[in-house]
C-alpha cells in the first residue's frame, strides 16, 4: 500500500528554521518526482517546492525561493524540506506527494509565532 508520512513539523518562532522529512513506501520511490504542498487555514492548498526524480532538478514557489531547500535520498526513500528564515505566513499544514499520482501524505503542521 503506497504511504507517505510526513514528520518534522511545531512551533517556532519567526525567524527559525525547521525540517520537514517525508518518508515514503508502498511504491517505486525513485521513478516519481516529489512535491511540497501547504494550506493555510481558510486557504487553498498550494504549491511550495518540487524535486525531479533523481534530485537534480528543484523549483520553488516565488515566496519560498531563497528560503526553503528541497531535496530528496532515494536511498531512504525520504524528501525533505529545509525551511529557513520563517515567517508567521508560513505558518500551514505542509504536505508531500508523489507528482503525477495520486499520492498524499497527511501533513505535519508547521506555526510560525510573531
Amino acid at each position: 500500500q503506497e504511504q507517505l508520512v510526513e514528520s518534522g513539523g511545531g512551533l517556532v518562532q519567526a525567524g527559525g528554521s525547521l525540517r520537514l522529512s517525508c518518508a515514503a513506501s508502498g511504491f517505486i520511490f525513485g521513478r516519481y518526482a516529489m512535491g511540497w504542498f501547504r494550506q493555510a487555514p481558510g486557504k487553498e492548498r498550494e504549491f511550495v517546492a518540487a524535486m525531479s526524480r533523481n534530485g537534480g532538478s528543484t523549483n520553488y514557489a516565488d515566496a519560498m525561493k531563497g528560503r526553503f531547500t528541497a531535496s530528496r535520498d532515494n536511498a531512504k526513500n525520504t524528501v525533505y524540506l529545509q525551511m529557513n528564515s520563517l515567517k508567521p505566513e508560513d505558518t500551514a499544514v505542509y504536505y508531500c506527494k508523489a507528482l503525477d499520482t495520486g499520492y498524499w501524505g497527511r501533513g505535519t503542521q508547521v506555526t510560525v509565532s510573531s
